[in-house]
């Protein structure tokens, strides 16, 4: 029998032991805070019981020896078509056998079964003999991160185990490269392009650009209105002479990788990881501009991203956006070239204009900041910014290293030098 349980006096926090059986009337005596505490408690339960399924489906593909018929028993129950079974079976078999960090983060209700299907996928291309190092890296990863950021924690992991395969499996899928129209409801369709992570990246920013280029207070179209009208006059020709609109995409490519030492750590902003012969020909292109950017040799953060413009504030703006790559509040990912660079202490309240009180937001998330019961608490020594919510819940980013971060010597300091 299922307890109905209501807030007790002073403690609304909900245990996923509580939480079952909560009654209509129950659910309505509590307060933000403790409704906000009972989503937590309904996701970690999601992430248990979703645990729990892939255990029995495991158990039950090995009962059956795993032949193929296994699909078909299940997906009536799962209530999911054969091919997404199959997937589902493969899945849980993979996180029983070969994913046991993953597996157990799912227990402890950190991860669902959409971030570990992500997992699972990406880590798919390793050979057999690297999964087990990113299963491990990747359980350490998991944090508070969105289905994107996940996305990107799991291309990065990959890709810095296995490079080389990084490479082929990019040349490959850029043969796959298309255009496809797909007819919607309502008179509409959407037109969807498969494109090489650069060039899509160069074309919204050009779709962007001239939008917010018409985006003016006399303009009664919405942004997300404008880059549509846009990217149709441009494939049409019909663009009305809209130029002088400077498109930039960046990359991040360490030295070594640059040389052509190794093909790790070259990095499209707003997407991730990718090869670095792909790095290399976007740098060698005659219309690349080079910034030179400095990072601490232990950390792998930016310090310095050198000296070649006249005005200093657009250097300090440039050195904090390759600081932060993206938009620093929790779970957004615009590229941080896209953002504003906010003072954490306001200029007003003598905040100085300088790299360890300004950070990257979004325009809606630099707006959230000044809402009541939002606080934005920026730490100059780590760069770590801490949202807190109205609730009192507090959510703490930093920026991801530019590259990894040195591997500590193992050699005793106390040692004398080798000389």
């Amino acid at each position: 029998m299922l307890r109905r349980l209501g807030p007790e006096p002073g403690d609304e926090t909900l245990s996923p032991s509580r939480f079952f059986g909560l009654s209509a009337e129950a659910i309505g005596g509590f307060s933000d805070a403790g409704s906000v505490e009972a989503v937590v408690a309904s996701r970690r339960l999601r992430c248990q019981l979703d645990a729990v399924e892939v255990r029995f489906v495991a158990r039950f593909s090995a009962l059956r020896g795993g032949v193929r018929s296994v699909v078909d028993e299940l997906a009536p129950e799962l209530r999911l078509s054969r091919e997404a079974t199959a997937t589902r079976v493969a899945l849980s078999v993979a996180l029983v056998s070969r994913l046991p960090c993953l597996l157990a983060a799912m227990e402890e209700g950190e991860l669902d079964i959409g971030k570990a299907r992500q997992a699972f996928d990406g880590i798919a291309v390793l050979p057999d003999e690297l999964v087990g190092e990113a299963d491990r890296l990747l359980a350490e990863r998991i944090g508070q991160k969105s289905p994107s950021n996940w996305r990107k924690a799991v291309t990065h992991v990959v890709a810095g185990l296995d490079p080389e395969g990084q490479k082929t499996r990019a040349a490959a899928r850029r043969l796959d490269r298309k255009v496809e129209l797909i007819h919607e409801p309502d008179a509409m369709a959407s037109l969807w392009a498969y494109l090489p992570a650069e060039i899509a990246a160069a074309v919204y920013a050009r779709v962007d650009a001239l939008a917010r280029k018409l985006h003016t207070r006399d303009e009664s179209r919405t942004m997300d209105q404008l880059r549509a009208d846009m990217f149709t006059e441009l494939l049409l020709g019909q663009h009305g002479g809209i130029d002088g609109v400077a498109v930039q995409v960046f990359i991040h490519i360490p030295l070594d990788t640059a040389l052509g030492i190794r093909e790790d750590g070259c990095e499209l902003v707003g997407h991730g990881p990718i090869p670095g012969e792909v790095g290399r020909h976007l740098m060698n292109h005659p219309d690349s501009v080079w910034r030179r950017v400095l990072t601490d040799p232990v950390s792998g953060t930016v310090r310095d991203v050198g000296r070649t413009r006249y005005r200093p504030p657009a250097d300090l703006a440039e050195l904090v956006q390759v600081r932060d790559r993206t938009c620093r509040a929790p779970g957004c990912n615009r590229p941080a070239q896209r953002c504003d660079t906010d003072h954490c202490t306001a200029w007003s309240q003598d905040g100085d204009t300088c790299e360890h009180n300004l950070c990257c937001l979004c325009r809606y998330h630099h707006r959230l900041k000044d809402e009541p019961g939002w606080t934005f608490d920026f730490d100059p020594d780590t760069a770590d910014l801490t949202v807190t919510t109205p609730t009192g819940r507090t959510y703490t980013t930093r920026p991801e290293p530019l590259v990894d971060p040195a591997v500590p010597s193992s050699k005793n300091d106390d040692e004398p030098p080798p000389f």
